[in-house]
Parts: C-alpha cells; sequence; structure tokens
C-alpha cells in the first residue's frame, strides 16, 4: 500500500513494475541522437490524417499499443488508462483512445504529464485498486503552435530562449511482477509561479516549480543529488535547466553528471534548429519511454529520478495578461524490487 514519506512524497510498497514501454516521434526527433532508442520514426507530420490533431492522436495510438504489445497484454486486461496532453480537453488523447474502450481518466499536467500519469498508475496498482494501468501522452509541434502561439504560416521570428515543441508520444505499461524497472516513490509536486509571462521562455517558467518538487523530495527521503545516477527533469532545456541547477544551488544541493534535461537529451543543438532545446509532453514522454528505460533495463543506470515539468497557461490566461505557473512531479525509479 502507498505510504507517506515526509510531507510531500508516497513510498510505494509493492514498488510497480513497467512491464513495457514504447515511443514514438516525427521525422526532427528521428533526426537528433536519440534516434536508434525510438519504437517507431515517421517522415510524415500528419503521420498519413488530414490534420496535425488528428495526427496527436495517431501517435498516442500507435505508442500506446506498441506498448501493450510489448508488454504481451490486451486492451481488454487493462483496468485503467491515464492519458492527457496539450490540446483543449485533452483532444488528442480521448479521440486517439477511444476505441481501446478502456475506462479513462483524462490527466493535464501540461509538460508534466508522463510524471503525472506514471505517477496515478503506480499508485492505484500498488494500492491494489487496479492489477494493470497504462499512462500516456503526446505532443506534436504543429497542434502546440497553433493553439499556444501563431499560425505556421505567420513565420514569426522565434527568440533564443524558445523550445521546440516535440511531435512524440510515449507510453508505459504498470503492473506487479515481471522484471522490469520499478516505481519506488513519487512526489508531487505543487503550483510554483514567479512572475515570468513571456510563453517563449516556458524553461524559466517551470524551473523553480522543478527546484521545488526536487528540494522536497529530497528532504523527505534525505537523500542528495550524488545518491542517485541520474536526476533528469522534463523539459526546461539551456535556459531553465541552468536556472533550476541556480536555485538548488541557493538550497544548498549541488549537482555534478548526475544530472540531465530532456528537452537538452532529444535534440543535437548544434546542427538541429530548435532554439534553447525541446519541450512539451511528448519530450519527457520519449526519452523515458526509450533511452532511459533501456538504459536501466541493461543494468547501466539503476537509481533514476524523473521529474517532468509543465506549463499551467493557456491560450485564454496569457491573453489576459496572467503569469505562467509552473508544476512539476517526481517519480523515482529503480532496477530492483527491494
Amino acid at each position: 500500500m502507498p505510504e507517506r514519506k515526509g510531507h510531500y512524497t508516497v513510498a510505494l510498497s509493492s514498488r510497480p513494475t513497467i512491464l513495457g514501454y514504447a515511443a514514438v516521434v516525427g521525422k526532427k526527433e528521428g533526426e537528433g541522437p536519440l534516434a536508434r532508442y525510438f519504437d517507431a520514426i515517421y517522415q510524415d507530420t500528419t503521420m498519413g490524417e488530414k490534420t496535425w490533431e488528428k495526427a496527436e492522436s495517431a501517435l498516442q495510438k500507435e505508442a500506446f499499443t506498441r506498448a501493450l504489445d510489448k508488454a504481451g497484454f490486451s486492451p481488454s486486461q487493462v483496468n485503467f488508462l491515464f492519458a492527457g496532453d496539450l490540446l483543449n480537453q485533452n483532444i488528442a488523447s480521448t479521440f486517439g483512445l477511444r476505441e481501446s474502450h478502456i475506462p479513462l481518466l483524462g490527466q493535464f499536467g501540461a509538460c508534466s504529464i508522463m510524471a503525472q500519469t506514471l505517477s496515478m498508475a503506480s499508485i492505484f496498482v500498488d494500492s491494489g485498486a487496479a492489477d494493470l494501468c497504462s499512462a500516456v501522452t503526446s505532443s506534436h509541434f504543429c497542434t502546440a503552435e497553433r493553439q499556444f502561439r501563431y499560425p505556421l504560416e505567420y513565420g514569426g521570428q522565434r527568440p533564443p530562449t524558445s523550445t521546440w515543441t516535440a511531435t512524440a508520444s510515449g507510453s508505459v505499461v504498470v503492473g506487479l511482477g515481471g522484471n522490469g524497472v520499478r516505481v519506488a516513490d513519487v512526489c508531487i509536486g505543487r503550483v510554483v509561479d514567479l512572475g515570468i509571462t513571456d510563453m517563449n521562455n516556458m524553461g524559466a517558467a517551470m524551473a523553480p516549480a522543478a527546484a521545488d518538487t526536487l528540494y522536497n523530495f529530497l528532504q523527505d527521503t534525505g537523500t542528495k543529488p550524488s545518491d542517485y545516477d541520474l536526476i533528469v527533469t522534463g523539459d526546461l532545456s539551456a535556459i531553465g535547466s541552468s536556472l533550476m541547477k541556480d536555485l538548488m544551488q541557493r538550497k544548498g544541493y549541488t549537482f555534478g553528471e548526475e544530472y540531465n534535461d530532456c528537452g537538452l537529451m532529444l535534440y543535437d543543438r548544434q546542427t538541429q534548429d530548435v532554439h534553447a532545446g525541446g519541450s512539451g509532453c511528448g519530450c519527457s514522454a520519449s526519452v523515458l519511454c526509450s533511452y532511459i528505460l533501456q538504459k536501466m533495463e541493461k543494468k547501466e543506470w539503476n537509481d533514476v529520478l524523473f521529474i517532468a515539468t509543465g506549463a499551467l497557461m493557456s491560450p485564454t490566461s496569457s491573453q489576459q495578461g496572467e503569469s505562467i505557473p509552473g508544476i512539476a512531479h517526481l517519480v523515482h525509479l529503480v532496477t530492483t524490487a527491494q
């Protein structure tokens, strides 16, 4: 059964297992340094669909189906499905997964959704409320630009602080037993808002939340950054990850080579025009559901903190001059049952 550890962390006594996982990405992501780790790479941003929104739904369906196949289960065996995306009313998830006929709990945490859905799926399994759960999320560069910024036809200049929304989806299947990576703890984040209003500087908006959640987890567990093989944030990219390290240093914690960011891992910033790096729900989801979990299965990493970060904005709030609140959720992954 789940148990509170400190103020913010939940320890999962059975350490649910990630029994299957998959990541599918678009052309640009497939040209990056992690290409060989992905399950599928699409060369067409529409994925054969009539609209970009339908293409994002297709990404989710593909990632979910592949993860379930790799785990060796059918949709009828899944008790609950946790899914979300960046689009209004989570339409990428609801339309992409409606044919699965699995009870769905839609999630919104902006780009933190992979950690949020994985946390919920793991807690449900650990509590005995479910035997098998799936978690999935996605993002698409074209859908995000159309909803949050400008139509692609506008051709506006992107500032150096801007990030590239990943066209990608990641999915995991969580249950008990097996030999996969285990979920040991989760730490649910608080909303943190330091007044950032620039929608082209998401890293700065989300960094305070990442630092807050990580600090709370380290305090709850009595650990330090060097105790982990990898501490990876979701999509702070160059600006946000640097700011996060500064904020943690002020709290008394410093990082060595154990820290990285999915937004910096997904693309090659020297050869790919992504400015500060990658972002979007699919950024952290695709890196986790490919590179990170594969490295852990090979025991190259045994103790990982995955911290997906999100900017809790909407087109309406931005048009009304609101600031951009941030959120970050942490999932502690290990390769052992105990």
